[in-house]
């Protein structure tokens, strides 16, 4: 069996990188098939299978489980839906209960390619984009990895299994699929310092042991609803744990690999030499305008990112962001960027998707220097003002100047801070303590 384990495995790994295996697989048996057509697969093109590692809780262990890892997939655009069964995931491990079995799963020579989604604060790092040496979860696995217990944070469950695989085992590539520019460059960086900080010996995690390649991700994928849940029990297809997604899909990975990995490009991924412009393009255009209205649309009293598009005032705002951000992109990018944003209107305006404006709406301290800041100061430096950006970090600051007033819960790993930075009456740059 030709093995990925998947690190962070939720919804949007089941719409995207789960998707394209089974697709791959499907793909790669149907290439298989002998000359009699009977489709029987050669030994040599074995499907690949998912270990998939929850972080945090049981929950999608628990779902899962009793359909074995099999889940329903519904694809919809304005045309209406159609439901996959989706049975590529052969376990799934969670972290809090067991972290040695994920440290093992790491250093089990049957994986060639570890997979991430586990969200910006997933890679702990710092303000300057490098790990976080002085936090107290990092600096509580560095004690671990010192003392040969199994850490807990991804970085250092990474670290202690990459160690464990050297000597006997093959090649490994660890592909980031989180919304970070660079996000290989960055994972690998911050695995070796966590490492080295341990005292570990650093053979293991630079080529030819192992690579971290980037790669830019791209599909909407809201949080489960009753609806959801509700069409799918109606039908045949496995109930416990369906994801919802748009057809769109969109996927570009650095063509940078250690050892063997399925053949996405069946499926329709991109293996390109340099992802960067992909993924400044997504961030700044997609995930910017996304995040200029999550809060400009939560405080106009919408829920759903499809009611905001509506509001033309709210559309207009987003296509400026889109707009501002597409001059400051790479030139084999920017010339198709009008073409771009009016496809990212026409998605995001899709009434088959429920996605939340508060889920989009989460962790804006982590998210915004990213998605808005780099516009900003890239227009900056070429003489531009930035108004649509400077309109969406308004509205950020706005928007948790009401939750914290409404006595709600601000789902941010700076929450605290942000707080005290709202009663001094900071602005936005002091609130998103950027630096250089």
């Amino acid at each position: 069996m030709n093995t990925i384990l998947h690190l962070g495995v939720g919804n949007f790994h089941r719409a995207h990188q789960a998707w394209y295996t089974h697709a791959a697989n499907a793909s790669t048996a149907t290439l298989g098939a002998d000359a009699t057509g009977q489709g029987e697969r050669r030994d040599a093109e074995a499907p690949w299978r998912i270990i998939g590692v929850s972080l945090r809780s049981a929950g999608v262990r628990d779902a899962l489980e009793p359909d074995r890892f099999a889940y329903t997939l519904a694809i919809g655009d304005a045309d209406g839906e159609t439901l996959h069964r989706i049975d590529v995931i052969e376990d799934v491990l969670v972290v809090a209960e067991d972290p040695e079995a994920v440290v093992a799963a790491i250093a089990d020579e049957s994986v060639s390619v570890i997979t991430l989604t586990v969200t910006e604060k997933g890679y702990e790092l710092a303000a300057d984009h490098r790990l976080a040496l002085d936090s107290a979860r990092v600096k509580a696995d560095i004690e671990a990895l010192r003392t040969g217990r199994a850490p807990v944070t991804t970085i250092g469950l990474l670290a202690a299994g990459l160690a464990r695989r050297a000597g006997h085992a093959e090649p490994v590539t660890v592909l980031s699929c989180d919304n970070l520019p660079g996000n290989g460059q960055k994972l690998g960086d911050a695995v070796r310092m966590i490492a080295g900080a341990a005292g570990l010996v650093a053979a293991p995690f630079s080529a030819p042991a192992v690579a971290f390649p980037s790669s830019m991700v791209d599909r909407i994928t809201p949080a489960t609803d009753a609806a959801l849940r509700d069409r799918v029990a109606s039908s045949n297809h496995p109930s416990a744990s369906p994801v919802a997604t748009e057809a769109f899909t969109e996927w570009v990975i650095e063509d940078r690999f250690a050892g063997a990995r399925p053949a996405w490009e069946s499926a329709g991924a991109v293996f390109a030499d340099d992802v960067e412009p992909f993924e400044q393009r997504k961030l700044r255009m997609l995930n910017g305008a996304h995040s200029y209205l999550a809060y400009a649309g939560t405080l106009a009293g919408h829920a759903f990112v499809h009611e905001a598009i509506a509001d033309p005032e709210l559309r207009a705002g987003a296509r400026a962001v889109m707009d501002e951000a597409a001059v400051t992109l790479p030139p084999i990018v920017r010339a198709d960027s009008e073409a771009y944003a009016d496809a990212l209107l026409e998605r995001f305006a899709n009434p088959g998707l429920a996605h939340r404006l508060r889920q989009i709406a989460m962790d804006g301290s982590l998210k915004l220097p990213i998605r808005l800041l780099d516009t900003r100061e890239a227009r900056a430096a070429a003489g531009q003002d930035s108004p649509a950006c400077d309109a969406a970090l308004a509205a950020w600051r706005a928007f948790l100047v009401a939750e914290f007033e409404a006595g709600r819960t601000v789902d941010d790993p700076a929450a605290d801070r942000l707080r005290r930075g709202i009663d001094r009456g900071d602005d936005v740059f002091s609130l998103l303590e950027r630096s250089a």
